[in-house]
């Protein structure tokens, strides 16, 4: 896990601004906003604009401050002011899909959890892990073969090569430690 926090919350806010931008960016814009927002009460009684503003480099900054204030104040109200701890209520919450639901599984709740973004979609299918490219379906896929116990750091591995090293446009084939096993068929060679 590459983006920093301290609590489940905390976490939970990281993520939603981690779509569609680097974790690094993330880790450059929380602790500020981490400082002027502490808990979920916070957000959900935040001025928008100042808001949209501590996040507008995160990108679709609009979005991202409506779905912090919503589902802030959907925790506190629905959730008293704690970070749900199943997928079923996480996922009622404003900006929070199955994705940003196992994060906070996995890492905040330590709950067995399989993480699918755009990374471990690309790695899973050119592994054969996978013959879909729905994120549902190939969560699913990747539950059957890797053992419950390490469904959390395995797909924390997979993301992290698919981030480091096998990489969309240039995978980094000399540089994988998997490559003679990799079944992928667009592979350079050695």
């Amino acid at each position: 896990m590459e983006l920093h926090y301290r609590s489940p919350w905390e976490l939970l806010v990281a993520t939603i601004l981690s779509a569609q931008c680097t974790d690094q960016r993330v880790n450059q814009v929380t602790p500020a906003l981490f400082e002027r927002y502490r808990r979920p009460a916070d957000y959900a009684r935040a001025n928008r604009a100042e808001l949209e503003a501590m996040i507008r480099s995160t990108g679709f900054y609009k979005s991202k401050a409506n779905h912090l204030i919503e589902c802030a104040k959907a925790v506190v109200e629905r959730f008293g002011g704690e970070v749900p701890r199943t997928m079923d209520e996480l996922t009622t919450l404003p900006g929070v899909g199955r994705k940003t639901a196992n994060v906070i599984l996995g890492n905040a709740f330590g709950q067995p959890a399989i993480v699918v973004d755009t990374h471990v979609k690309r790695v899973a299918a050119r592994l054969g892990l996978t013959m879909s490219r729905d994120p549902d379906r190939i969560e699913q896929d990747l539950q059957r073969v890797i053992p419950k116990p390490q469904w959390t750091e395995g797909s924390q591995q997979l993301l992290l090569h698919g981030r480091y090293v096998c990489l969309a446009r240039k995978p980094k084939c000399g540089e994988c430690v998997i490559y003679k096993d990799c079944p992928w068929e667009g592979k350079p060679r050695r």
